[in-house]
């Protein structure tokens, strides 16, 4: 793919470290490009990790783990969107490991990603952990991802229910991430219903957008402490998108800020420009 400078979609960012001193071990890459040189086609790729808390060098892992899909992807034919971002996704692990396997001090570091792919209208996006993606479309909010912890697992098997799961001393177990011992597999689905199968929700993949659909990529630093509702609220209230992140990032601070609190905010344009 060729880089340029301008973004198809307006992207606006907020990243903090939180409160007390905290180390930023978040990371995000939001990348430009066309995809070819013979081709003007417009792709976006944005990209959240959040170095996993508790284990070592976390925030290196987060940077290997951004830097490492932006490379593939740049590197990458998009014919087959979603195959590649799960090699990349294979590929950040790999990294990951074996930096932790070579260098003793960083042994057990991990990161959660998330990942979004926008070629012309067409939204790809690939995940593990607890980062998470939403779409934000005709005065709703959706969760896109599912989160891999120990806490959706719970409630997918009616062990706790969904209003018991935010304040569950488990909630920030997390059973899949970058950097992990155990094999892993990435997540490729895109969950526009409730009702959806793990198949119906993976052939969702290249979903349209439409003019002013906004898509935001965020860590457990805010959705931990700011419900989907005040989220969605927020970002309908302001006519400024970089100021209602930055209202957000407050109101996660107030409550504590006890996490790194990062979101990146992508809008389609009013008008579809590139449309194949």
């Amino acid at each position: 793919m060729k880089p340029t400078q301008e973004p198809h979609l307006q992207v606006v960012t907020f990243t903090d470290p939180g409160r007390g001193g905290r180390v930023n071990e978040d990371r995000f890459k939001i990348n430009a490009y066309h995809l070819s040189e013979n081709e003007d086609i417009p792709v976006l790729l944005a990209v959240v990790a959040d170095g996993v808390g508790g284990h070592q060098a976390g925030e290196i892992a987060a940077e290997i783990a951004v830097d490492t899909v932006d490379r593939i992807i740049s590197e990458s034919d998009p014919e087959e969107p979603a195959w590649i971002l799960k090699k990349a996704l294979l590929e950040a692990n790999h990294s990951i490991t074996s930096r932790a396997e070579k260098e003793l001090d960083k042994e057990g570091m991990g990161s959660t990603i998330t990942c979004a792919l926008v070629i012309d209208s067409s939204l790809y996006i690939a995940s593990m952990g607890d980062s998470r993606i939403y779409l934000i479309r005709d005065g709703q909010i959706r969760q896109l991802t599912m989160d891999h912890t120990w806490v959706q697992e719970a409630i997918d098997s009616g062990v706790i229910q969904i209003d018991e799961a935010r304040n569950h001393p488990r909630r920030h177990l997390i059973r899949s991430f970058l950097g992990s011992s155990d094999p892993i597999q990435p997540d490729l689905r895109l969950f526009l219903s409730n009702r959806e199968t793990d198949e119906q929700a993976e052939a969702n993949q290249g979903l349209p957008l439409i003019p002013q659909d906004l898509v935001l990529l965020c860590t457990d630093g805010l959705t931990d402490l700011v419900t989907d509702e005040e989220i969605f609220k927020e970002i309908e209230r302001q006519s400024d998108q970089r100021q209602a992140l930055e209202e957000l990032g407050q109101l996660a601070m107030e409550r504590g800020g006890y996490d790194n609190i990062t979101a990146v905010l992508l809008q389609f344009p009013g008008e579809e420009l590139y449309l194949t």
